[in-house]
C-alpha cells in the first residue's frame, strides 16, 4: 500500500513535551476519570504541527 499524499518535510522531526500519563493515554491506556488527558496529548501535538508548517487552526 502506498501512500496517498506527500508531505513536504514530513521526515523533518519536532519536538513535543507530554507527561507521562499524556504519553500513556496516545498509545491507548484509558485513564478513570481522565478523559481530558488524550485531549490535552493530542492538542500539544496539534499545536506543534501548526507552529512547524505555519498552519492557523479554525
Amino acid at each position: 500500500m502506498g501512500d496517498l499524499f506527500t508531505i513536504p518535510q514530513g521526515e523533518k522531526k519536532i519536538a513535543v513535551e507530554l507527561t507521562i500519563k499524556e504519553a500513556m493515554a496516545l498509545m491507548g491506556q484509558q485513564f478513570p476519570y481522565g478523559s481530558e488527558v488524550k485531549a490535552a496529548a493530542q492538542q500539544k501535538v496539534r499545536q506543534a504541527v501548526e507552529r512547524q508548517y505555519e498552519i492557523v487552526s479554525n
